[in-house]
């Protein structure tokens, strides 16, 4: 289940078998319940119940608190990485939890008292209906309103946006060994550049907004770590269960959020880690090196993060009432206050859900965090493979897709005599190597009176649990429902093992702890479905998950993946970045010597996928550039990161999807992440704060609307006089997206690159790759730069040489020298 979002719309009643006593992880329940749960929301009360039930059983781990934890983790995984939370007031049209957005702070800071001034104005003789004011760096509050007094308040002037205060999702080691070796030609570092990762970034200090931290984790030890750096200025928060102690020269500041209604339903406010996803975020970004790390064997070596000298400041902004949009703009202001440098989110809206920038606590966040400097990392979702499902896809935010990485655990299906169907899972059941227990498709065990359909799917209620019991059971996976939902309706019934049937999952291993149960290809299952058709007494075993390493092709896009083009702006290509989100290993939340009532020692290290495990890649490797950089900002990063990205396998061949297709821009961006290519980019795109104001005029938001936005608007800036969306392609951005292109009618963009390479003359050739049916005139052909910081500008002319583009066109422009590729990734579109 990892951080992965299921594909189910309708209601699912999903009943969780219980065994004994056990760990607070996966596939670990203690109980039985039933309960009704729609993809987009959870009774409160429940998660109130929950958080206390998981709050006590950590303070006082014991064999006796486990059979608590267990029930409470099962049901945390439903909570936290499946269903999107309600909001706090729906679309508007009710009593609620609203945000106002009053734009930028003043130099000064903004006061609580002007807000309680404005809430005044239009709210007589209510207590307590301010609940959080913003005055850093981004200037507004949260109340509890009526619709009308959210109207009112709206039409104040000042005041950017007035939205229901919206609850988000989360995203959910040889990792960055494949980044650096995997598919990558190495380049000759210069004398005092070093590629080593964890040579620098002691200053640097990345922000992890998610659910908190679990500060006894090796990972987060500060052995041999300088002092805490003189620009940071934030603090480390007291709470039952974490105190100042928790927080070191590594972990170096900690505050914790909760959401409206949190409190009112008994909820603890920490930055204690009750989920792990936080903790397994935070090291993939900056966790120490911990050799001997593995997930009960697998995977076993080194863990270590991107950037391991980097420092972590830990903003707990999730609770199992979800991700408040609230909560994620109060992060974002004390972190511009404490003096972040990168911000890591793997967490986000639906696309869908997401209309207008302002009216997004993420996008409102980044744009008042770029704009003092800090470099903005965020998941891109986990709808894929469907297009138009990125999130998180404002300009300054820098968008990371996910992909998968040259290690495959397999768990393998032998059926008839010692034929073998490869699958992947992680399983660590055993129950034989010979195959000797019976085989069924669950279709043929269709309950009197249900759905064949269901049946196949091994939904609940389908099946005949007497054709079932003790037999290995074959699921079809049509609607890529959750196929944990699966393995408990066939263990519930007791079978014995599941087989999958799934094309989705490939690189994906889900991890169904001590059941046997694997996941096969469409192509491979052909197979076992001749041979259950021509016996009567059909047999087989899945054996338990071995390792392959140096797995061949790698990367490939991840299935879950949310793919572009932006559903708010097709004029920006989204995702910029892709990195590796399936099977990561990084460190979990257990206490030293924890073990379960069968003996078995609870996991220091998890291996989770989502693009919530792509994301921190990114944020590590952003912060490694920050510090060999510091002057650099936050777009240099992101350009120096997008410019050097690899399209190219570890076969020599192009990066594919899961299903084998070529990839493409809108799956993963500019290509997979380079750690040696982004620390000598050559050239970098500097998208300056004048870019970033003429993407609001384009997009529509009037020039009154942007003063109050922003407070880097200059004197005499006007907004162009006929901004059209269309423009927007012409923002100096690192890649290059151009739509509306009908006709043979031509669009003309200009970018300007500027010279990071050092003084010298340096010459750049031009490589124009593109496809058939548009024609592509860049002007001038060669680049001569002469000194650091140069800056020389280019024309692109894009023109179809067709009527009307039927697809969506990809191709590049890149500079060349000997030494440095500068690659540029572009899509035309009509539609």
């Amino acid at each position: 289940m990892g951080a992965h979002l299921v594909g189910a719309v309708r209601a699912i009643t999903i009943k969780i078998s219980c065994t004994t006593t056990t760990s607070m992880y996966r596939h670990h329940p203690t109980t039985t319940t039933t309960s009704t749960i729609s993809k987009y929301g959870v009774p409160k009360m429940i998660n109130g119940a929950l958080w206390r039930i998981c709050h006590w059983s950590s303070l006082a781990p014991s064999v006796k608190s486990m059979k608590y934890s267990a029930l409470c983790y099962v049901l945390f995984l439903i909570l936290f990485d499946v269903f999107l939370v309600e909001s706090g007031a729906d679309e508007g049209e009710k009593d609620g939890v609203y945000i106002v957005y009053m734009g930028a702070a003043t130099a000064n800071g903004s006061s609580k008292n002007e807000h309680a001034q404005l809430l005044s104005s239009v709210l007589k003789r209510r207590k307590n209906a301010l609940v959080r004011s913003y005055e850093h760096g981004i200037s507004g509050f949260t109340a509890r309103l009526s619709a009308a007094e959210a109207q009112s308040i709206a039409k104040n002037p000042g005041v950017v946006s007035v939205f229901p205060d919206p609850v988000y999702q989360l995203h959910t080691t040889r990792s960055w060994d494949f980044l650096k070796y995997g598919t990558d030609v190495k380049i000759d570092l210069s004398p005092n550049s070093d590629s080593n990762l964890s040579s620098r970034g002691y200053d640097v200090i990345i922000g992890i907004l998610d659910t908190g931290i679990w500060p006894e984790s090796k990972s987060f030890s500060d052995k041999d770590m300088d002092p805490i750096p003189s620009s940071w200025k934030g603090t480390c928060v007291e709470a039952r269960d974490f105190n100042s102690s928790n927080c070191n020269r590594k972990i170096i500041g900690a505050r914790s959020y909760n959401g409206p209604g949190d409190d009112d339903d008994g909820l603890v406010n920490t930055p204690r880690d009750m989920n792990g996803h936080g903790t397994h975020v935070a090291s993939t970004a900056a966790g120490i090196m911990v050799p001997g790390a593995s997930y009960h064997g697998l995977a076993s070596g080194t863990a270590k993060g991107g950037s391991l000298g980097s420092r972590i400041a830990v903003y707990r902004i999730c609770t199992p009432n979800g991700c408040a949009g609230s909560s994620i703009l109060a992060a974002f202001s004390d972190a511009i206050k404490d003096g972040v440098d990168i911000l890591s989110l793997s967490l986000g809206s639906p696309a869908s859900r997401i209309s207008d920038f302002k009216e997004d606590p993420i996008a409102i966040g980044a744009f008042h965090a770029v704009e003092n400097g800090i470099t903005v990392v965020c998941s891109a979702g986990n709808d894929g493979p469907s297009e138009k499902t990125v999130s998180n896809s404002a300009p300054w935010i820098l968008t990371v897709a996910a992909t998968t990485i040259d290690r495959r655990f397999e768990s393998n299906v032998v059926f008839d005599k010692n034929k073998v169907i490869k699958g992947e899972a992680i399983n660590f059941a055993n129950i034989g190597k010979s195959p000797a227990h019976p085989l069924i498709y669950a279709k043929s065990a269709k309950k009197a009176g249900a759905d064949a359909r269901d049946a196949r799917n091994c939904y609940p209620d389908s099946m005949d649990g007497k054709k079932i019991k003790g037999k290995i059971v074959i699921c079809d996976n049509d609607e890529d429902i959750n196929s944990y939902y699966k393995m408990n309706e066939v263990r519930n019934l007791e079978g014995i093992g599941a087989v999958l049937v799934s094309d989705k999952t490939n690189g994906d291993a889900s991890d169904f702890d001590e059941f046997p149960m694997t996941v096969i290809r469409s192509k491979d299952a052909v197979e076992i479905f001749a041979y259950l058709n021509s016996t009567k007494n059909p047999v087989a075993t899945i054996l338990p998950t071995t390792v392959v390493s140096q797995y061949k092709p790698a990367p490939a896009i991840a299935y879950f993946s949310s793919r572009g083009p932006s559903s708010i702006s097709r004029n920006i290509l989204k995702p910029d970045i892709a990195a590796p989100g399936s099977n990561i290993l990084a460190a979990w939340t257990a206490y030293d010597g924890e073990v379960t009532d069968e003996g078995r020692e609870i996991p220091k290290f998890k291996i989770m996928s989502g693009t919530s495990m792509s994301c921190p890649h990114v944020s590590g490797m952003a912060a490694v550039l920050k510090s060999h950089y510091p002057s650099w900002s936050p777009s240099a990063i992101k350009s120096a990161i997008m410019t050097t990205a690899s399209q190219i396998n570890n076969m020599k061949a192009s990066i594919t999807t899961e299903l084998g297709a070529i990839a493409t821009a809108y799956d993963y961006g500019a290509g997979e992440m380079s750690t040696n290519r982004a620390l000598q980019p050559g050239l970098v795109y500097e998208t300056t704060a004048i870019d970033y104001l003429n993407f609001l005029c384009y997009h529509g938001y009037n020039i009154s609307t942007i003063k109050v936005i922003s407070k880097d608007v200059p004197a005499g800036f006007a907004c162009p006089k006929e901004s059209k969306v269309n423009m927007i392609s012409n923002i100096n951005y690192p890649s290059i997206a151009v739509f509306n292109l009908t006709g043979k009618q031509s669009r003309n963009i200009t970018r300007t690159l500027t010279n990071v390479a050092g003084d010298g003359t340096t010459t750049y050739s031009l490589t124009i790759e593109a496809p058939i049916g548009l024609t592509v005139t860049v002007r001038p052909t060669s680049l001569q730069f002469t000194k650091n910081g140069q800056r020389l500008s280019y024309h692109i002319i894009f023109t179809p040489t067709v009527s009307s583009l039927q697809k969506d066109m990809f191709g590049s422009i890149t500079w060349r020298t000997k030494k440095f590729n500068v690659r540029t990734p572009f899509v035309a579109s009509s539609r």
